[in-house]
């Protein structure tokens, strides 16, 4: 698959990339609609709209294993969409992703910052457990 031309995505090794690219979609459209400056709860109800009006599967606010923190979505059971609407994303932004994935034993997190000039999500892989 290639993607205007600039680089190809071998599809066998990128875990869920056709979700990927349909999550990313949605995203761009969002954010076209809304602009950069919104509040996260308008991208979340534009972006649960639009992935109501495509037939996605969704789960919206989906709380996380028994920490009392809720994943923003969780798109087709297995893609956790987390959304930002802040100057930058942080350290602290990646990490929380990446609880949310531990305890929910998924394997791909997606982060968008609608406040960024472009509203293309960062794929956070779970970390595997190291066991020496």
């Amino acid at each position: 698959m290639t993607n205007g031309g600039r680089y190809k995505i071998d599809k066998e090794k990128v875990i869920f990339a056709d979700e990927s690219f349909q999550v990313s979609g949605v995203c761009f459209y969002v954010q076209n609609t809304l602009g950069r400056f919104a509040k996260e709860k308008q991208y979340a109800d534009l972006l649960e709209t639009r992935l109501k009006e495509l037939g996605i599967l969704y789960i919206r606010e989906l709380v996380a294993g028994n920490s009392g923190n809720r994943v923003d979505f969780l798109i087709y059971d297995k893609v956790l969409l987390e959304i930002k609407a802040k100057p930058f994303l942080n350290r602290d932004d990646y990490a929380q992703v990446q609880r949310y994935l531990q305890i929910l034993n998924l394997e791909l997190g997606l982060l968008v910052n609608f406040w960024a000039h472009s509203a293309q999500p960062f794929r956070v892989l779970r970390e595997k457990a190291h066991h020496s």
